[in-house]
């Protein structure tokens, strides 16, 4: 098993989660190339980190990735940025920059 991870990204949890229900259990290859088509964000970031795991495995471990597939693929929240900004009649709002965690684990595939 594989991992990378990726830590205080900004991004929120909601738009990265898209992203990884469509990646989740599938193989190395073929979520490479969904990601590198993607217009979002998230999955930019997501195909960084998958890239990241993808090299460990082959240069720590001598694994090969045509052989592999996301076993997990976790987001987690991260710390919230809290930020003022000013409204009619000298109220303010709240604004949220959101971050998240995210960690990627990759398996061999098992009896193929």
């Amino acid at each position: 098993m594989v991992r990378a991870e990726i830590k205080n990204q900004r991004t929120s949890v909601k738009k990265m989660q898209l992203i990884a229900k469509l990646v989740r259990g599938k193989n190395v290859p073929i979520v490479l190339s969904q990601l590198q088509f993607m217009q979002q964000k998230s999955a930019k970031i997501m195909l960084k980190v998958l890239k990241s795991a993808v090299a460990n495995a082959e240069n720590n471990l001598g694994l090969d990735s045509d052989d592999m597939h996301i076993s997990v693929i976790q987001v987690n929240k991260g710390p919230t940025l809290k930020r003022w900004r000013a409204r009619a009649k000298g109220r303010s709002a709240r604004i949220l920059k959101r971050s998240v965690h995210l960690v990627v684990e990759l398996s061999e595939k098992v009896g193929e």
